[in-house]
């Protein structure tokens, strides 16, 4: 079991930048895959990036080349760099973690990006 609490999320305008954090409350070091989605409103929940204990990443599409996914070990975080944020990556971002074929969530953090 593991407990995952987001935080970062803002108000940032088009082009700019912001880092999500997901802070576990165990140590990551054996957990198969931690990974990022989001939702924004009336859409579903779907997948950003995600990486794995051996740190092979898989990013989506409409990510790749802005969005950086990374996890430190040592400190039982994984993060999310976000550049050149555009309107559409607007949502709700929450932290993901595999443990023995069982799912975990955060509670989710707000980004919206908006002039």
């Amino acid at each position: 079991q593991v407990q995952l609490v987001e935080s970062g999320g803002g108000l940032v305008q088009p082009g700019g930048s912001l880092r999500l954090s997901c802070a576990a409350s165990r140590s990551i070091f054996s957990i198969d895959v931690m990974g990022w989605y989001r939702q924004a409103p009336g859409k579903g929940r779907e997948l950003v990036a995600d990486i794995t204990r051996g740190g092979r990443k898989n990013y989506a599409d409409y990510v790749k080349g802005r969005f950086t996914i990374s996890r430190d070990n040592a400190k039982n975080t994984m993060y999310l760099q976000m550049n050149n944020l555009k309107p559409e990556d607007t949502a709700v971002y929450y932290c993901y973690a595999e443990v023995s074929l069982l799912g975990y969530w955060g509670q989710g953090t707000q980004v919206t990006v908006s002039s």
